[in-house]
């Protein structure tokens, strides 16, 4: 019926651009904008009241030889990235202020794009995205409304590729340590009769990984139709792929860290997670006239995967007593998944008043169960792929907003945008440890924001503000902590002042982020190696972030960035060892107090640049308890990037070279880990905590073909 639905709206939304066909003089200018209108609900303009960064697609290229989005975004305010794999291709991460990636709000071309159970962001079902990128504006803080769910340390707004007026394409081939490879292969049609567009793109990304048995097989594409007429833009978008990636999710023990920091302790040959995930959306832009536009978008996203492990050993009662007691299996663990999603909006725009006002209604269905592919020894009536477990899950998200920015004076801007979201989630059945596990909970939120810019003359303005969020638990958080887990608020408070000289720039603001009953990560993983999290009655974070470029002289520049915090529980009370604790005021697990970035840029010429960048991640904790031994000690990386361009008048428009030494020090760090001091005590738990090792001095170079 839902997939009814939405091939009927694509089918009224075509015909409906079909009457519409009038050969016109294409507008580059004019057809950017239209593009823009794709994410102009849910991002904000340079002079908003709201803390955030811009990245063109031609910053992002410069080293895009195969890595994951999280760190290509690295060098950004505030943002760390790491991978389990060491070297970043394959399952990678992106925490911001702290906050892990299930607090980071994803959209791409205004579509949700974290899963809506898990409330995570899997990059690695988005191999070589970065290719088909336009632009991204990360938004730190609570930032603008947004789709999905809600942003509790930051929003990252994706565009994709915008139409191109010229028909073009290129070839794209890098290789690299750890045995990385990406081919990629991208072309476009330009405008066809003044009013059409096709573009796609196919790769395939390989990395055997800096741990052992660390390896990722990824396949991907990206495709789109485009009409745009004077006030129309319709774009028709297919994208999605297939990953393999061979398990690393439990990092290594201190022990196996110092014998070798690149072993993986699973050995069996199929340890693997795999995932097919497609994505159609279909998005209508219309300018009705020159003060009111609108946007449709609709999306139908399928995912389906599992991964196999082999356990040794293993009780009848596990596995539905499919298997003899003490029997080896291997299993499948499958997400079986539909996501569906509409939004609307409308803007109106006169004398410098912009009202914006929309709404974004999602469904979100997902099997999880259980296979048993092999047993050593099973019982009487077993069919291979009989299923274990089994839990089915429906979960809606609605919202409305509406957005206001206006002028009070000649140099005092104001903006106000209020938020009213409507959750519904619920799950039966058995969990993967077969326990029985019922949701049915509704929450309702409203969430306000506004705040104030004032413009003191054409290089300098300072800003205020203030946003409010609300977010509800994921299905792990009920997994972990059943029906006493809380949904958790947000107070976001904000304070920054912009400089845009000549030679230099400088983005400077000090926020203040006031949790109640904030999910927090214990710094324990559960059995698939996500976080596990509890809720803390009263938290904070306290920030100093500076963003600035120097401009040395017409061929180099410097950019650098630094951002100073403490991230406090107030008051934690612990249940460890059946016992009730109150370790009083303590540090948040997982968020260091000191993240900075310096990159040195030297552009002789248009042709050619190079950039050497230092990057620093100060002390953080594992656990939430300041306990020494879940402390994990700061480190220094440095990357060079280097790109030369060599323009060509024949076949080919030019050839890019492009070249990346990551950790060009060779150091040797961890960046992220686990631990279950919160919940254990004594040398147990210090046993069982785990590191992952981030790869040594490696490289990756390109070459890519325009034509």
């Amino acid at each position: 019926m839902k997939n009814s639905i939405f091939l009927i709206a694509l089918l009224l939304a075509t015909s409906v651009i079909a009457a519409q066909q009038t050969p016109v003089e294409r507008d580059s200018t004019k057809i950017q904008t239209l593009d823009e209108v794709l994410v102009q609900s849910i991002r904000v303009k340079p002079n908003a009241p709201i803390t955030h960064s811009n990245i063109s697609k031609k910053e992002l290229q410069r080293r895009n030889l195969g890595q994951d989005i999280p760190i290509l975004l690295n060098y950004l305010p505030s943002v760390v990235s790491s991978s389990d794999a060491g070297a970043g291709v394959g399952y990678t991460y992106l925490r911001v202020r702290g906050s892990d990636a299930t607090r980071v709000n994803v959209t791409i071309n205004g579509i949700p794009y974290n899963d809506a159970e898990s409330q995570g962001t899997f990059w690695v079902n988005l191999g070589d995205f970065a290719s088909s990128v336009e632009n991204i504006q990360l938004q730190r803080g609570v930032g603008t409304s947004t789709n999905g769910s809600a942003a509790f340390g930051a929003s990252l707004n994706i565009l994709t590729d915008a139409i191109s007026q010229n028909a073009g394409g290129q070839i794209s081939n890098s290789f690299g340590s750890y045995g990385t490879r990406k081919h990629s292969l991208k072309f476009t049609t330009g405008l066809l009769n003044d009013h059409f567009e096709f573009a796609g793109r196919l790769s395939k990304i390989y990395s055997d990984g800096y741990v052992d048995r660390a390896s990722t097989d990824i396949k991907s594409y990206f495709l789109q139709g485009n009409y745009v007429d004077e006030n129309t833009l319709v774009k028709a978008l297919m994208f999605g792929g297939k990953e393999k990636t061979y398990q690393a999710w439990y990092g290594l023990s201190k022990d196996e860290l110092e014998e070798d920091r690149t072993q993986n302790p699973y050995t069996y040959d199929n340890e693997t997670d795999n995932y097919w995930q497609d994505h159609y959306q279909l998005h209508w832009n219309e300018t009705l006239n020159s003060n009111w536009s609108t946007n449709l978008g609709l999306n139908y996203t399928r995912g389906k995967g599992y991964f196999e492990q082999y356990k040794e050993g293993r009780s009848a009662m596990d596995y539905n007593n499919l298997i003899i007691d003490d029997s080896d299996v291997i299993v499948r663990r499958w997400l079986d998944n539909h996501f569906y999603v509409v939004n609307a909006n409308a803007t109106y725009q006169k004398n410098g008043l912009e009202i914006t006002s929309g709404l974004s209604y999602s469904d979100y269905t997902n099997d999880h169960y259980g296979e048993l592919i092999w047993g050593s020894d099973l019982a009487a009536g077993t069919s291979i792929r009989d299923r274990y477990y089994l839990s089915v899950s429906d979960k809606s998200d609605f919202s409305v907003f509406s957005k206001a920015t206006f002028r009070m004076s000649e140099s005092l801007q104001a903006f106000l945008d209020v938020q009213g979201r409507f959750v519904s989630y619920s799950t039966t059945g058995l969990t993967s440890n077969r326990v029985p596990i019922t949701i049915d909970e509704n929450y309702s939120f409203f969430n306000p924001k506004l705040g104030l810019t004032y413009t003191f003359n054409s290089n300098n303005s300072m800003y205020v503000s203030y946003a409010r969020a609300n977010k509800e638990p994921n299905r792990n958080d009920f997994e972990s902590n059943g029906a006493a887990v809380k949904p958790e608020s947000l107070n976001d408070f904000e304070l920054g002042w912009r400089h845009q000289g000549k030679r230099f720039s400088l983005n400077a603001n000090v926020y203040y982020m006031q949790y109640k009953n904030q999910l927090v990560l214990t710094g324990a993983l559960d059995n698939v190696g996500e976080y596990l999290r509890e809720n803390v009655d009263n938290s904070y974070r306290l920030g100093l972030e500076l963003d600035a470029r120097i401009a040395i002289s017409n061929q180099m520049a410097l950019n650098s960035n630094l951002a100073l915090s403490q991230n406090k529980i107030e008051e934690l009370i612990i249940d460890r060892d059946g016992q009730l604790q109150n370790l009083g005021n303590t540090n948040i697990a997982l968020s260091p107090n000191l993240i900075t970035t310096h990159a040195i840029e030297y552009a002789p010429n248009s042709q050619f640049r190079a950039a050497l960048i230092g990057k620093y991640v100060g002390e953080q904790y594992l656990s939430n308890t300041d306990t020494a031994a879940s402390k994990l000690e700061g480190y220094f990386v440095g990357d060079l990037n280097l790109n030369y361009e060599l323009k060509l008048n024949k076949v080919f428009k030019s050839v890019v070279l492009s070249g990346m030494i990551n950790n060009l020090f060779n150091a040797e760090y961890v960046d992220r880990g686990y631990t279950y001091l919160d919940t254990w005590s004594g040398p147990i738990a210090s046993e069982v905590q785990g590191y992952y090792p981030q790869a040594t001095r490696n490289f990756l170079v390109g070459m890519t073909l325009m034509f």
